[in-house]
């Protein structure tokens, strides 16, 4: 349909939307007032990565069209666990390390929403404060009604795991209803009439939309965001060497813009749509761009979402290096880098300590294939031993496109 709301068209515009409630209700909704809308993040970790750029991107679409974002940190629900795309349950986490990750993730939506308390400011409220005083008992009775155990084993949370044979605990199990219960308290409290999430989440958004309907007979809407994989097919979010980190303190800034730089040509006009602020029109022209001029429109990407996630100065820092290590063969100042005693270090612990791979035996297989160099020179020695007789500093590489440094004591 065309949507005449300039929330739906934004969305539309940028390939976010994948599927919608109602959308002719809600284009109308989003015409006629200032919406509360939602997404929910887990504090598994104290860190979010990339994955989970493309939801909070969302929510700055959401206030950039005039509406409200309410960012939900699940407190609570990650003293339980999404079982979603899990082959078993999650670590169990204490509240205060729960509140500590908090803290820290709050620190990247800083970067992306304006927080306050105007009525299209950013807020970020923990359902711990609800879920955690909830009545067992009462629970049941108010809620359990709602749900039915037939039609909860035919969500794919539930309905894979068990296919794959894997345990799936009651704690677990509860997770979806927790999940609803949650758009249920922010319809009421904050009059949030919208939740936004990616395509796994569409069976528990549908369960909170029909049990605030059924309990408060409040009309909401729901919004899902197409399964965000490369054009190769991977997943966003992982890499050989582990997660892409959003936090500073989690991934260094030049391995973040590294990331972005090095994404599959096909990619990159759908990623500057999806995580950039850049015009439509000059994404439409860069994408446009073929040979060796796509390199070009890949150092956009990276400067872009780079400045948004990390800031101007990291994204400078960022470039600069990578233009002294790749076309000047030198040693940026954001290169990745370890601190050795004098004596020197096996080149299999320098490239697991830069976490180049992800264990010794693979560096050890990277050196055998020929896909390690030391200052610029391939080494097939696993027993390869790095020293610093003649300088304090080495440029460590693997591959073409992942450069480290060195350094002695």
């Amino acid at each position: 349909m065309t949507y005449t709301s300039s929330l739906l068209r934004l969305l539309d515009e940028r390939g976010y939307i994948h599927q919608l409630t109602d959308a002719e209700g809600l284009d109308k909704l989003a015409n006629t007032q200032v919406i509360p809308g939602y997404i929910g993040f887990d504090a598994t970790a104290p860190s979010l990565h990339i994955g989970s750029l493309v939801q909070i991107m969302l929510l700055r679409r959401l206030q950039q069209a005039g509406h409200k974002p309410v960012v939900l940190m699940g407190g609570g629900t990650t003293k339980v666990g999404d079982p979603s795309g899990k082959d078993e349950s999650r670590k169990l986490l204490t509240s205060e390390a729960i509140d500590a990750n908090i803290a820290s993730i709050r620190k990247v939506f800083e970067r992306y929403l304006t927080f306050g308390d105007g009525p299209t400011d950013a807020v970020l409220v923990n359902n711990d404060a609800w879920l955690s005083q909830l009545g067992y008992v009462d629970l049941l009775r108010d809620v359990g009604p709602h749900f039915t155990i037939n039609r909860m084993l035919t969500f794919d949370s539930v309905k894979l795991r068990l296919e794959r044979e894997q345990p799936l605990t009651f704690l677990e199990f509860n997770y979806m209803i927790l999940q609803a219960y949650d758009f249920r308290e922010l319809a009421l409290t904050r009059d949030c009439r919208l939740q936004l999430g990616g395509s796994d989440q569409w069976g528990n958004i549908i369960n909170g939309i029909e049990l605030t309907r059924r309990m408060e007979g409040k009309e909401v809407f729901g919004v899902t965001t197409p399964l965000l994989t490369t054009a190769d097919g991977a997943k966003m979010g992982k890499t050989a060497a582990g997660a892409v980190w959003l936090n500073d303190d989690a991934l260094p800034a030049y391995d973040f813009w590294q990331y972005w730089r090095n994404v599959d040509d096909r990619d990159v006009g759908r990623f500057l749509r999806l995580f950039t602020d850049l015009p439509l029109d000059e994404i439409a022209r860069i994408e446009a761009l073929e040979g060796n001029e796509i390199n070009a429109a890949k150092v956009v990407l990276a400067n872009e979402v780079t400045r948004m996630c990390r800031g101007e100065a990291a994204a400078v820092q960022a470039e600069t290096t990578a233009a002294a290590t790749f076309a000047g063969g030198g040693v940026g100042k954001a290169l990745p880098e370890t601190v050795l005693p004098r004596a020197g270090i096996l080149l299999v612990d320098a490239l697991y300590e830069l976490g180049f791979a992800a264990s010794r035996g693979e560096a050890k297989r990277l050196i055998l294939g020929g896909g390690a160099r030391v200052d610029g020179e391939p080494v097939k020695d696993e027993a390869f031993r790095i020293n610093f007789r003649e300088t304090s500093e080495v440029r460590v590489s693997s591959g073409k496109k992942k450069h480290g440094v060195v350094r002695s004591a």
